[in-house]
């Protein structure tokens, strides 16, 4: 089974992507040729579901873009059912202790690493695959190819951050910084010297523990900058800001 963009992103690749709010097959498809590398199918704040996650998920391996997924919660069905669909990751969000992160590697990675749950589902290829007949191949090749990435958006978890990252099954870190910055008493305030220590406290701890740098960013000189400061991957925006900016821009433009 091939890796691709997540066998790249372990070994240091840089990767851009948004958040998916605008829905449908269509709009994931447009987002794909326009070049982006990953996009996370958001079902906290978003509108989305197993079942209307499943045709995004669909038009993103068409084309080759990563379909990651941020699920509502760490509990097992939140996790279970979006990677059996074919989510290449999951973003956690609201992680807070210990025992969150030891429950989302239960759920999330096959025997040995965790406990999750087996069925021939199509993320199994219905047992059809190459790997189809042999489960700890295929056990083997899932725990790979599926990233398991709690947020850093809690002061709890910046507390625990080094003892997150370093946990085996967890793959990565994604910092949200604008609940992290409301955590931490400064709301919104990004260049504050609080939030940018803990910004680098979570990509140290990634670094050491040699597991994927991810964070959310606003703009395009933004997400540089993170890429060169050593970030494996950088969210920006959502889809529905760039169509918004976009269109505003052209009424501006048409209309002189």
């Amino acid at each position: 089974m091939q890796n691709d963009r997540v066998a790249a992103m372990r070994q240091g690749e840089k990767l851009v992507g948004t958040f998916f709010e605008l829905g449908g097959a269509i709009a994931a498809e447009s987002l794909a040729l326009a070049g982006l590398d990953f996009i996370i199918i958001d079902t906290e704040h978003g509108i989305y579901d197993v079942e209307s996650a499943l045709p995004v998920i669909l038009a993103c391996e068409r084309h080759g873009m990563l379909p990651f997924v941020r699920i509502k919660d760490p509990s097992r069905p939140s996790v279970l059912k979006m990677l059996d669909i074919g989510a290449r990751g999951l973003i956690v969000p609201s992680i807070r202790t210990m025992e969150e992160i030891r429950g989302l590697v239960a759920y999330g990675k096959y025997h040995p690493v965790g406990q999750r749950g087996y069925a021939p589902t199509r993320a199994a290829g219905f047992g059809r695959n190459e790997f189809g007949g042999d489960l700890e191949g295929y056990f083997q090749a899932a725990n790979e190819r599926t990233l398991l990435i709690p947020q850093c958006e809690t002061a709890e978890c910046l507390e625990i951050i080094e003892a997150v990252a370093a946990t085996d099954g967890i793959d990565g870190i994604f910092i949200g910084p604008y609940d992290l910055s409301i955590a931490l008493g400064i709301p919104g305030q990004f260049d504050h010297p609080t939030l940018l220590a803990a910004i680098e406290r979570v990509k140290a701890a990634c670094k050491a523990a040699g597991k994927i740098a991810m964070i959310y960013a606003g703009s395009a000189e933004a997400t540089r900058g993170y890429l060169q400061a050593g970030f494996e991957g950088v969210a920006c925006a959502m889809d529905c800001v760039f169509l918004t900016d976009a269109l505003a821009r052209f009424v501006r433009e048409a209309k002189g």
